[in-house]
């Protein structure tokens, strides 16, 4: 693993990976507690992950809500998320969508996490990327990880302080777990 602070070679072209439901889910978890997310700055997070690097692309990948007639709640979880994605196209960054599947009460992501490890080794292959910086703790994508590094591209891993995930970790060529402090950089104060 190596240092933030280590030199970056400024040629070297990154694409950022975010999973976006792992994301908004670590930030809400209680250690950090963010309330309000819509106002997150993704281009400021993206530019700080690049360090100074080529950004080729910003993919945020999540599953679509849809609205259930008579349902309040998914009424205006339908309208957030409407805004979150005017909010990240407005930053520059790519939306990629899977589908929310009912199972019992509750709700599950479907075809996102696809779609990511599709993406990243796509990518790779067409030499579209140096390194691929990947936000997110889902040990699903370390089959697609490990193809990448082995046609010689790197993988980095980014996390969270208070749910680190080792595996991913172990599998990355650098490995950045955020704390609450360097988050919110990336909330406007009266968010926080």
């Amino acid at each position: 693993m190596t240092s933030r602070h280590e030199t970056k070679n400024k040629e070297e072209r990154v694409i950022i990976f975010l999973d976006g439901s792992n994301f908004y889910h670590r930030l809400k978890d209680s250690e950090l507690g963010f309330k309000q997310l819509l106002d997150f700055d993704y281009r400021k997070f993206a530019e700080w992950l690049a360090h100074g690097r080529i950004m080729v692309d910003c993919i945020y990948y999540v599953g679509l809500v849809r609205k259930e007639v008579g349902n309040t709640k998914s009424e205006k979880l339908v309208r957030d998320q409407q805004k979150l994605f005017a909010n990240l196209q407005k930053q520059g960054w790519t939306v990629k969508i899977g589908y929310m599947m009912k199972h019992d009460k509750d709700y599950k992501e479907k075809g996102v996490d696809v779609k990511l490890a599709v993406d990243i080794l796509d990518m790779a292959y067409r030499d579209r990327y140096d390194a691929a910086i990947v936000v997110s703790s889902d040990t699903d994508l370390i089959p697609a990880i490990i193809r990448v590094k082995e046609i010689g591209k790197a993988v980095e891993h980014i996390g969270f302080s208070h749910r680190p995930s080792f595996a991913m970790q172990r599998y990355s060529k650098l490995s950045r777990l955020l704390s609450r402090v360097e988050l919110e950089q990336f909330l406007p104060n009266t968010l926080l």
